[in-house]
C-alpha cells in the first residue's frame, strides 16, 4: 500500500504519544499480535502504512531537531513507551498567533526564529493530510492552518475543540476545494465521555431514570492549564452535549475540565457522579474515579481517523465527511449514538 503521508501542526504530548505509537505499532511482525488497538487493519491499511512527513512548532526546544527528538523536549511529559528512529523530518517554526495563551508563557518558550512558508513546505514534502494538534485555545491559529492546509491541496482533521468541521462556512470552503475535513475535538480510546456515555445508556436501557449526573476532569500538563484559562466554557459545552446524546430524554448533566494539579503530569483524573432511580422508585447512586494518561489516549482513535480520511481522498470525496467525524470526534457536524457512529464508520471504511 502507497503511505499515507501527514504534516503535525504542534509537536507536543498528543505528536509524542502518535510517534511512539507508529514505531511501536511498526515494529509488530504480524497484525494479528497487535495490542492496544481498535482496528489493527482498516480499510487495508496497518499503522504502518502511515508517515509523517513535515512538522510545525513554535517552541525554540523543538524547532530545528528531528522529529524523533522534538517528541521528548520539554515541556512534553508523555511517558516513553517507543524508541522512535530517526525520520529525517526537522521540525520547522510556524506563526505564533494565538497558539500560547497567558498561562503558558512560562511553559512554552517562544522561539524567535523566522516562519517558514507553511503551504510550499507542505507541497515540498508531499503532504496529503494535515493534522491539527494545537492547544484548545488557539482558534486563530487552527484557522490559519486550515487555511493552509486548503492552499497545499491537503485534508484536514481538527482535534482540538475549535469549531471546524462543526462550522458550516467552514465546511463549505473544503468541500469547494474539494478536499475533506473532520472533527472536532478528537475523543479518547477510552476517554471520560465515551465511558459516561456508556454507563448512561447501560443503566437507561436497563429501566434505571437518570435524574442528575456529572464528569469532572483533573489533568496535568500544558493542554490542562491552557483548557482553564481559555476553553473550559467550550469543552464543558462540548463534553456536556456529547454526554447528554447517550439519554432519550433531558436531565441535569454537567461535563468538564475542572482543575489542573502539575504533579499529575499527562495523567488524567475523571470523577463521575449519577443519580437515579430504578424499580419501584429505587434510588440507585454512582461514585467512580477513572485515571488514564492523557497522550496515549488519543493515539488508536487519531490512527483510526488517518486511516480513513486516506479512504476519503481516495474516494475523491470532500466537505465534512460526517460517517468519520461521527466516529472520531466529540462535537462531528451531527451528533449521533456511540453505536450508531461505529456502525457507519464500518459501513463507509468497508465500502
Amino acid at each position: 500500500m502507497p503511505k499515507i503521508k501527514v504534516a503535525l501542526i504542534g509537536v507536543g504530548n498528543c505528536a509524542s504519544a502518535f510517534l511512539q505509537g507508529l514505531s511501536y505499532y511498526g515494529n509488530t511482525a504480524k497484525t494479528e499480535e497487535i495490542v492496544g488497538l481498535r482496528n489493527p487493519t482498516l480499510a487495508g491499511y496497518v499503522p504502518d502504512d502511515i508517515t509523517v512527513v513535515a512538522a510545525f512548532d513554535v517552541d525554540e526546544r523543538k524547532i530545528g531537531l528531528d522529529l524523533s527528538e522534538a517528541i521528548y523536549a520539554e515541556p512534553n511529559n508523555t511517558p516513553q513507551i517507543s524508541q522512535v528512529p530517526k525520520t529525517g523530518v526537522i521540525v520547522n517554526k510556524g506563526p505564533l498567533l494565538d497558539g500560547v495563551g497567558e498561562s503558558t508563557k512560562h511553559i512554552i518558550q517562544v522561539s524567535v526564529k523566522a516562519e517558514v512558508d507553511i503551504v510550499k513546505t507542505l507541497k515540498e514534502a508531499d503532504a496529503e493530510i494535515v493534522i491539527n494538534l494545537l492547544p484548545s485555545g488557539a482558534v486563530k491559529a487552527t484557522e490559519y492552518y486550515a487555511k493552509q492546509a486548503i492552499a497545499a491541496n491537503c485534508a484536514f482533521i481538527n482535534a482540538t475543540p475549535n469549531f471546524i468541521a462543526s462550522d458550516p462556512s467552514w465546511e463549505k470552503q473544503f468541500k469547494e476545494a474539494n478536499l475533506p475535513l473532520v472533527g472536532d475535538d478528537l475523543v479518547d480510546q477510552i476517554g471520560s465521555t465515551a465511558l459516561h456515555k456508556t454507563l448512561l445508556k447501560l443503566l437507561s436501557d436497563s429501566g434505571v431514570k437518570i435524574t442528575e449526573t456529572y464528569q469532572l476532569d483533573v489533568g496535568g500538563g500544558a493542554e490542562s492549564v491552557d483548557t482553564l484559562e481559555r476553553t473550559r466554557d467550550a469543552k464543558r459545552t462540548i463534553k456536556t452535549e456529547a454526554v447528554a446524546s447517550a439519554l432519550p430524554y433531558k436531565t441535569q448533566i454537567v461535563a468538564g475540565s475542572t482543575d489542573y494539579v502539575d504533579f499529575l503530569q499527562n495523567k488524567r483524573d475523571s470523577y463521575f457522579y449519577i443519580d437515579g432511580v430504578y424499580f419501584c422508585n429505587t434510588p440507585i447512586k454512582i461514585d467512580l474515579k477513572f485515571q488514564t494518561v492523557d497522550a496515549p489516549n488519543a493515539g488508536s482513535v487519531l490512527l483510526d481517523v488517518i486511516r480513513a480520511v486516506k479512504v476519503a481522498l481516495t474516494k475523491k470525496q470532500n466537505g465534512a465527511i460526517e460517517p468519520i467525524c461521527a466516529y472520531g470526534f466529540k462535537r462531528p457536524p451531527k451528533i449521533t449514538s456511540i453505536t450508531t457512529a461505529d456502525e457507519e464508520f464500518k459501513r463507509y471504511t468497508n465500502a
